[in-house]
């Protein structure tokens, strides 16, 4: 999916701006979306997210960028940051391609829940690809 990249993302910034929502940072990568988003109070995260997956699913499909039907995995993982961390978090963000040669999905993720100390029961966490 590499070269449907940019207008994938053109297309969540989009859903992202018709909430009423900022979208400060995207970037995706074969497995999973990172996504930084000035949330507007007038929507929570999982809706957010709700409209975003169902929505980008749909417009996946419809331009057949799969021989097969996509579909988003259950599930999401969301942090928040505060504003001074903003531009740490959108280098991050822009630098996945290059992150992920060294580290996978899998272990970035395990990371995050254990840097934030969130408790967590392992078969409630993604299916990992790697």
């Amino acid at each position: 999916m590499p070269k449907y990249n940019n207008e994938l993302q053109k297309y969540i910034t989009g859903i992202v701006q018709n909430r009423k929502s900022k979208l400060l940072s995207i970037n995706n990568v074969e497995d999973h979306i990172h996504i930084l988003i000035g949330l507007s109070p007038s929507i929570s995260i999982s809706k957010m997210v709700q409209e975003i997956k169902n929505n980008s699913s749909k417009f996946i499909n419809q331009k057949k960028w799969y021989p097969h039907k996509f579909e988003w995995q259950t599930g999401y993982g969301a942090f928040s940051y505060s504003h001074s961390h903003r531009t740490a978090v959108v280098k991050y963000i822009e630098n996945q391609q290059i992150h992920h040669q060294k580290e996978n999905f899998k272990t970035e993720y395990l990371n995050f829940l254990n840097k934030f100390e969130i408790e967590f029961k392992n078969e409630y966490v993604f299916d990992f690809y790697d």
